[in-house]
């Protein structure tokens, strides 16, 4: 047992994602009054309110950014090469309610804040202002979350699982299907140092699935899949919704949005520029 804790405590990344104390359960949430008939009834599971997310980065500040009256001190740090501190406002004032059954495909061009929002959703990022409320604990997959390269396929899939609060017979129960759903088969038993990027991210995908979330966010994770793949896992996401979960989606590929989601929210400089039905709003997207 205290190997195995050293080797949990060893597990980094996002699988799955704890929310931080700025991320609240709503105690009763209030359900919207009118809905559009192709989205599942039920209750609230998220509920994100006039969120605001800003974070810093390290830049080189600019004349034009600073203005022409750059003091003495600036230009000093600027010849020396050291970086300055920006705040980079990522998400303004995003509102929405998720419910049960959702499956919501966010969308945008590159620094949007789709990725920004997932993780503020997981708990991740700490709102500036505003708030997101869950009904439930959020699991963050991301196309970089961090399994453990030195061990083998099934030892990661055994500590993934006990990382999501498996017991060890729902472990033994899962194992094989996690297998087969990534299609890794013999390259179970080397290390994951030896896997393609494809193999990587089918065998987070499977690991992260194999559990029933309250609310499951994909970012970007299907990338990688080859088409046999990408169906599995549109036909796992649809059973997560049956089951009564909540699925967040960020896919470059359009089409896998719309035939998975039943909603689509659009991101456009942080702020949500079309949020409804997929065809219409991807179709306004692809037109913008």
């Amino acid at each position: 047992m205290a190997e195995l804790t050293e080797e949990l405590s060893q597990v980094k990344g996002e699988e799955p994602a704890v929310p931080n104390k700025d991320v609240r359960v709503h105690p009763n949430p209030e359900p919207r009054d009118k809905r559009p008939l192709d989205v599942p009834t039920g209750t609230p599971t998220v509920i994100v309110d006039d969120l605001h997310i800003v974070y810093r980065v390290y830049g080189t500040a600019t004349d034009n950014e600073k203005g022409n009256a750059v003091n003495a001190l600036t230009r000093v740090l600027k010849r020396q090469g050291r970086p300055q501190m920006k705040e980079v406002h990522a998400v303004k004032g995003v509102t929405f309610v998720a419910y049960h059954g959702d499956a919501i495909g966010i969308v945008g061009r590159n620094g949007s804040g789709k990725s920004t929002l997932l993780r503020a959703i997981a708990g991740l990022l700490p709102p500036h202002a505003g708030a997101v409320y869950t009904d439930g604990q959020p699991s963050l997959l991301g196309v970089n979350a961090a399994l453990m390269r030195e061990l083998t396929g099934e030892r990661n899939i055994v500590l993934g699982c006990y990382a999501m609060g498996m017991t060890p017979a729902e472990v033994r129960e899962k194992y094989q299907e996690i297998v087969d759903f990534s299609g890794i088969d013999e390259f179970v038993q080397l290390p994951m140092s030896t896997y393609s990027s494809g193999m990587g991210a089918r065998l987070r995908f499977a690991i992260s699935s194999a559990k029933t979330h309250d609310v499951l966010l994909i970012d970007e994770a299907l990338a990688t899949g080859d088409r046999e793949f990408r169906k599995k896992s549109e036909a796992r996401i649809r059973q997560i919704r049956e089951s009564a979960g909540t699925v967040f989606l960020v896919a470059h590929d359009l089409k896998v949005i719309e035939e998975t989601c039943n909603r689509v929210i659009w991101l456009h400089k942080g702020k949500i520029k079309m949020d409804g039905d997929p065809k219409e709003v991807i179709a306004a997207y692809n037109k913008g």
